[in-house]
Order: C-alpha cells, then structure tokens, then sequence
C-alpha cells in the first residue's frame, strides 16, 4: 500500500503552549520529512479568508490579456526569477547543473514544454532580484496585496523551520531565523491552463515534470483541481498523489536543507500530472481543468554558508557534504531551468 501524506496539526504551535505539546508537533513534522518529505499543515497562520483573496488575485492576473501580463515579462537568463513567464519559458527538472553535458542535456530536456505560466514575486528590498511589476492601472490592488501575502507566508515559514529546528535536535528552536530574514524568498503564482488529457498521457507535453525544489523548504497552496504526485519513498519511479486539503500548507523539505541535515530529512521528486478524478475532463479532447497553486519557496540569505547541522552527525556518521553558500548552489541549480536569452518569438 502506498504511503499517505501526513497531516500535522498546528493549532498547539503557540508561545503560550506547553513546551509538551510543542514538542509533539515537532515530532510529528520532523518524522514526516524523514520519512517522505512531504506533510500537509492545518491550522496554521494564514487565515482562510486571506488564502481565498490570493487566489482570487492569481486568477484575475492569469485572466488577463497576454500583452499585459508581458508589461511585466521575467528578465532574460537564469539570475532574476521575477515577473511573469508564458508558457514555455521555464522547464523544471531535476537536472543539478554541474553535469558534465550540461547543456546537451537542456535541449534534451526542453523538446517536451511545460504547459504552464506563472509570475514570481520577491521582497521588495531584494536589489538582486528586482521586482517586475504591472502597472497599478492593469491591475490594481495586485502589488499591495501580495507584498503583504508574502510576510504573511514568512510569518508561517518561520513558525514551521523553528518546529523542524525542535524535531531534528537542534539546541536552538530559533537556529534557522538569523539565517532566514525572508529578504530571499520567492513568492510564484502558478496557472496550468486546459490541455487535452491525451498530450499529457503521450508525453508530448507536461504539467510540470519530476523535480525536487532547491531551497530549505516550500509552502505550497493548491485549489481543488489535483494533479500533484510525489514519488513513493518505498517504490522508486512510482508516484502517488497529494490529495488537495482545504486550506492546508503542504510544505516539503527543499534539497538545501537535505543536504545541511546530512539527508537527514528528505527532499522528495515531485510532479504535477493530469488530475486523478476522470470528471475534471470536459469535451471529446478530454481537457484538463484549469489549475492553480501558490507555491513559496523559502531560502536563507546570498552569501549562507550551508555546512551539516550539529544534531545530523556524530562519529559514526560524518558530513557527506562539502560547505557551500546558497546563491552558488541556487545559480547552478537555476543555469538548466531558464533558457539564456529568451527569444521573442517563444512568447506567442
């Protein structure tokens, strides 16, 4: 029997709760990451009524013209992710970037496009990644409610990793906060419009592909459509889907903090495929439904230098990871994702 995603309850994970029951949330959290890498979170700080308004916003920016969404286009290359990227733009993989035919494997890569678009949003005080904006008059309201969306998601993140911290050992709850000032985060609102069911099935196109998420950890909010999988920690190449939770966090660790846990806690493959339920297709082309999801990626700041956690290795275990800084480790990640310069003729 396939495994099934944890649900830990954060409704006890308060400054005023016993140190008991934190102590169980923590647990909790911290087995499911070392175990399958995934866990749905409820009763966690985002209100639903603020979740619902996100959507709402990432549904009118996807309804919009494509001329205007390009007012705020994603820049050329691999270093800014920000602004918006049509479909095609971006191919997700579980490439590293330090292969040694890097580029050959690319191209490999991008014969098959993900059929997606989706628009990034960062902190505004993040001078190397610049926002790219609409103008307030395309729509207006977007910017203020999602530059506050993102400290909301912060707020939550800081909550989770002060969990993880209690669960994996470490001394200080607080260990991964300095590190953390939310300054590097990355905000991506996601819409996987309606395709025939029949491409996805023959592989001449996809959701999103088998990847696992680089940073420390994701925050993931999906509708109700369906279509994530993970990959079953018990039998490689099969996946199983993450069944959608109203209102729920679905976090998974980022391959960063499996690499600073010592593969203590898990970064697990992931893909987005057709929605599990046959009654999301419509039309004798079998169309997908529309989906969307707010994933939120949290990652330590620039110049971090990510060595083993004290509490993951001992003298039977060493650190089977040399030290290296974030932003070296997220360029060589990013170099297989985006294309160098983007053609103009890609965004039709």
């Amino acid at each position: 029997m396939a495994p099934k995603i944890p649900i830990v309850d954060f409704s006890s994970w308060t400054p005023s709760a016993p140190a008991e029951e934190r102590a169980l949330i923590a647990a909790r959290l911290t087995e499911a990451c070392c175990t399958i890498g995934f866990v749905q979170i409820i009763n966690h700080a985002i209100s639903p009524d603020k979740l619902a308004s996100a959507f709402s916003w990432s549904e009118k920016l996807f309804n919009l013209k494509l001329e205007q969404k390009m007012l705020a286009p994603h820049p050329s290359g691999y270093t800014v992710h920000r602004g918006y990227s049509w479909p095609g733009l971006e191919k997700v993989s579980n490439a590293m970037g330090n292969e040694d035919d890097a580029e050959d494997l690319k191209k490999n890569l991008r014969q098959i496009g993900d059929v997606k678009e989706s628009y990034e949003i960062g902190s505004e005080s993040n001078a190397d990644q610049p926002n790219q904006w609409l103008p307030e008059s395309v729509l207006p309201g977007f910017r203020d409610f999602m530059t506050d969306f993102y400290w909301d998601c912060h707020a939550a993140a800081m909550e989770i990793l002060s969990a993880m911290a209690l669960g994996i050992g470490l001394e200080d709850e607080g260990f991964f906060r300095p590190m953390h000032s939310g300054n590097n985060n990355q905000l991506r609102l996601l819409h996987y419009p309606p395709v025939p069911a029949a491409n996805i099935e023959s592989q001449t196109s996809t959701r999103m592909g088998a990847h696992s998420d680089w940073p420390t950890i994701t925050l993931l909010f999906q509708d109700d459509c369906g279509g994530l999988q993970i990959e079953n920690p018990l039998v490689p190449g099969n996946f199983i889907d993450v069944p959608p939770v109203k209102d729920a966090i679905v976090m998974n660790v980022g391959d960063l903090l499996m690499r600073w846990s010592n593969d203590t806690l898990k970064s697990t493959v992931h893909r987005v495929n057709l929605p599990p339920r046959q009654d999301r297709f419509t039309g004798d082309e079998r169309m997908t439904r529309a989906r969307y999801s707010i994933p939120y990626f949290v990652s330590p700041e620039g110049p971090t230098m990510v060595e083993c956690l004290p509490s993951c290795m001992d003298e039977k275990h060493s650190a089977k990871y040399e030290p290296i800084k974030w932003n070296d480790y997220m360029l060589m990640r990013a170099s297989m994702q985006y294309d160098e310069r983007p053609k103009e003729t890609d965004v039709a």
